[in-house]
């Protein structure tokens, strides 16, 4: 049966107000913070796809299944047992399901910044999108047993 209620609009949160949230806990704000789904083979992948084209060494990590993504996801509404989305934290501010992945592609820049127009798509339709891949993740792509061990090149940038 499909969940029908309404998602949060995560644009109605003022910059940094998880900063007065106790249970929150404090992480470096000066870089964008990408919170993704550990045992996902999809999330995983994405997060891999970043970090490798990520010159800059800009985006920090941290799993769903962390304190802190676990803290975040509560904070802005959303399921913390079952990741219906990879967040991005940015400026203070956090985008989610199709906006997470075209703002990720913008800050990358480069060629991947093409594919950020996605962000023009009406955000009904790219969450109806999103929200039909995000619930079969597993089922077409795979589930680690664990959360996935990060490479060396990933370990300076995760947040446990």
């Amino acid at each position: 049966m499909e969940d029908l209620r309404k998602p949060p609009d995560l644009s109605e949160f003022p910059p940094y107000s998880y900063r007065d949230t106790p249970g929150v806990p404090n992480f470096p704000e000066d870089r964008p913070l990408i919170v993704f789904d550990g045992v996902c083979v999809l999330c995983s992948a994405f997060v891999r796809f970043v970090i490798t084209r990520d010159t800059k060494k800009q985006f920090l990590l941290t799993t769903a299944q962390s304190e802190l993504g676990q803290a975040l996801y509560r904070y802005y509404g959303l399921d913390p047992v079952n990741f219906e989305t990879n967040l991005l934290i940015t400026d203070g501010r956090a985008y989610a399901k199709l906006a997470s992945i075209t703002k990720t592609l913008a800050l990358l820049g480069g060629p991947w910044r093409i594919i950020s127009i996605l962000g023009y798509v009406p955000r009904s339709v790219g969450d109806w999108l999103y929200d039909r891949i995000a619930r079969n993740r597993y089922r077409l792509f795979g589930r680690h047993d664990t959360c996935a061990v990060p490479g060396p090149d990933w370990r300076s940038r995760i947040i446990s």
